[in-house]
């Protein structure tokens, strides 16, 4: 017989004796907690019978971990007024750790009775067509990572099915699953790049679209959630938790710090006319943001159909929750934050100090973690970069499109270029934080990849079934020519050297990088700039570029080692006029090609420069370091800066012919990057 239970602790406990359940609902009359059987046979069903502040609760013992079960909530039924318990729907916990099986599409999942009459209930029951919850058993916390400091952080963003789908080192059974990162070949690969920390896409657990499943895709994103706590059982074998803990413990055996993007902005639920699956069923007002005098209609910030109701406590509390879930007992050691505004919206806009953000960054138990927003919303004022709290970082867009334009050889963007080099001080230079505020991006999940990027003008994503009208229109790419694959020798030749320009300029600049899965190696989507619904081999990478092209990974892996070998290049704070660090004084100067500094008429002018970092510590222990741009279609001779002692070392060049390093003079050759270096005293 069930008990009166603990209600300070939400979703399924297990002790010795049972299991102690506990649910949030402040409108629901009864909640009862159903029990299924491994078949998804329901065994029983039992009201909580506890109740205090809106928390329902219940002890059932002899209940042991694996238990599978869900729950039912009576309650007012009056959607226009926002109210839509209907206790025929079977409901996920919103605490659940563990699901087991994959929502199926039917008419039963819909609590409303038809498009025709929405306000009628739906009284077919949705159990099997509904993951059910699994009781968790202990699990031991994984500690976090020994902590990389922001400067040092070079992020890789990679999707767990994406990435190992087509790994040839990897088993069948292995291959889309937690347990295939783990795998020997793919780590080498990490180590072997020379990245610190791994961002994977949500590993949440979600349901895919409606309109995806009519026609036969699916979601291969996963910023669709349904439960913030539980890992997908797509990407497991049998045992999500455990072998997430596995995949997080291997990572960080290798020196691999894992971030994980994380969706809390909106759920899997859509608007009113989309499935109940746990919050809607539960408390609708509480969990969701709708219209002020009309509670039947949802705000719809997102683009998803709703909006999370970031004001409310029960949310508050939930995300906060969840954060120290993943980073507490599963290891992670950081988090992007999909659509960050909506989580520091109120009712009449975006609030740097919001309640949920400060909680977030205030939190003990997340001290250390690092924070990633992505810093905009479809909804009203949503683009918000530069805006977030101290400790936060940035996605930064901006330094994206600059770098794309630039090099696309847009006219007037020579000022703006050099901002994002140094770290896009304009945005992120607010005295509390630091050029590693700024996540640099050339290329992400969400648009093409670098291959894609110098192969296609247009967006191909007809594979979606949308016509084409998804993703971005303006995506500041070129084909030189030809749109898509090319077997001309010179415009491959081309395309090559822009990706390392691209590439070469990312890891050269201030701030934190992050490189897309694949770029190192020349994966492309085919044109495909939205490829969220191809979980084939459109969004899965061909690892064959690594073959078809091993010096250019050679290349990419000899500009990560060399952001990670010079301090000059991941410096923790903006220079300005001169930046002193423990090593010495910091500065920088903008050089002409002539080797005297930029003259205002240069910055809208000029396509060529010479960045000059010098860092000094006394005539014994002095070092420059000079990275030549030359975003102009000739070859250019640059006078270079007398050096300290010796002579200058070009340590990386984007074209294999064209430059010749001279006494005082460097010959690049047109549309290519390099980086010379000399040192003296205790740096050489």
């Amino acid at each position: 017989m069930i008990e009166r239970g603990d209600p300070e602790q939400l979703g399924a406990v297990a002790t010795e004796d049972g299991v102690n359940f506990a649910v949030w609902s402040s409108t629901a009359e009864t909640v009862e907690l159903c029990l299924f059987d491994d078949a998804g046979r329901q065994t029983a069903c039992y009201a909580l019978p506890g109740v205090d502040k809106h928390v329902h609760h219940g002890f059932l013992p002899g209940i042991r971990p694996g238990q599978r079960y869900g729950f039912r909530v009576h309650g007012e039924w009056a959607p226009a007024d926002g109210l839509r318990h209907n206790p025929a729907k079977l409901l996920v916990d919103p605490y659940a750790r563990e699901l087991a099986g994959e929502f199926r599409w039917d008419y039963a999942v819909f609590d409303y009775a038809s498009m025709e009459a929405p306000h009628e209930a739906n009284t077919r029951d949705s159990a099997p067509f509904i993951p059910k919850c699994v009781v968790p058993g202990a699990l031991d916390p994984v500690g976090r990572s020994s902590g990389i400091p922001w400067s040092e952080t070079i992020i890789y963003e990679a999707n767990v099915r994406g990435l190992t789908m087509r790994h040839p080192g990897l088993e069948e059974a292995d291959r889309g699953t937690f347990r295939g990162l783990t795998h020997g070949a793919v780590i080498e690969h990490l180590k072997a790049l020379g990245i610190t920390s791994v961002e994977l896409l949500p590993v949440q657990a979600w349901i895919d679209e409606h309109h995806l499943a009519r026609v036969g895709l699916r979601n291969d994103w996963g910023y669709n959630s349904i439960a913030f706590m539980a890992p997908m059982p797509r990407f497991a074998g049998g045992t999500p938790n455990a072998e997430f803990q596995d995949m997080v413990r291997t990572l960080h055996d290798a020196g691999l710090e894992v971030i994980l993007d994380i969706a809390f902005n909106h759920t899997g639920e859509s608007n009113g006319f989309g499935p109940t699956l746990s919050f809607k069923g539960f408390d609708n007002l509480a969990y969701y943001r709708t219209l002020a005098g009309d509670p039947g209609t949802y705000i719809n910030d997102t683009g998803t159909g709703n909006t999370i109701n970031a004001d409310h406590h029960v949310v508050q509390a939930l995300v906060r929750d969840s954060l120290r879930h993943w980073s507490g007992t599963m290891g992670v050691d950081g988090f992007r934050f999909d659509l960050a505004p909506i989580l520091g919206r109120h009712a009449d806009g975006f609030s740097a100090d919001h309640p949920l953000l400060k909680a977030i960054i205030d939190d003990p138990a997340l001290d250390g973690v690092k924070m990633i927003a992505e810093p905009w919303d479809p909804g009203p004022g949503g683009y918000q970069l530069g805006h977030f709290p101290g400790r936060w970082a940035e996605w930064n867009d901006r330094f994206r499109d600059g770098v794309r334009r630039f090099w696309r050889a847009d006219p007037g963007q020579t000022g703006d270029f050099a901002r994002r080099l140094h770290g896009s001080a304009d945005i992120f230079d607010d005295g509390r934080r630091s050029p590693c505020a700024s996540v640099n991006l050339i290329t992400a999940h969400d648009g093409f990849t670098l291959t894609d990027c110098v192969s296609y003008v247009e967006r191909h994503n007809e594979a979606n079934g949308e016509e084409n009208r998804d993703g971005h229109a303006h995506n500041y790419s070129l084909n030189y020519g030809v749109e898509g694959p090319s077997h001309a020798a010179d415009i491959n030749a081309a395309r090559r050297k822009h990706r390392l320009n691209l590439l070469a300029t990312l890891l050269f600049s201030q701030g934190t990088p992050m490189l897309l899965a694949g770029d190192e190696f020349g994966n492309s989507q085919s044109g495909n700039n939205n490829a969220y619904a191809q979980d084939n081999e459109i969004g899965w990478l061909d690892w064959h570029g690594l073959d078809d092209d091993p010096e250019f990974f050679a290349q990419v892996r000899q500009l990560v080692a060399l952001r990670r070998e010079l301090p000059l290049l991941r410096l923790g704070d903006y220079i300005h006029d001169g930046l002193d660090t423990d090593a010495g004084r910091v500065t920088i100067d903008w050089l002409s090609v002539g080797g005297e500094r930029m003259r205002d008429h240069e910055w809208t002018e000029g396509r060529s420069k010479l960045v000059l970092l010098e860092r000094d510590n006394g005539p014994a222990d002095q070092e420059k370091l000079a990275i030549v741009f030359n975003a102009s279609f000739d070859d250019l001779e640059f006078r270079l800066p007398a050096p300290v002692a010796g002579a200058w070392t070009m340590r990386f060049t984007s074209t294999a012919s064209g430059n010749a390093l001279h006494t005082s003079s460097f010959a690049a050759a047109a549309m290519s990057v390099a980086l010379l270096v000399t040192t003296s005293g205790e740096s050489a």
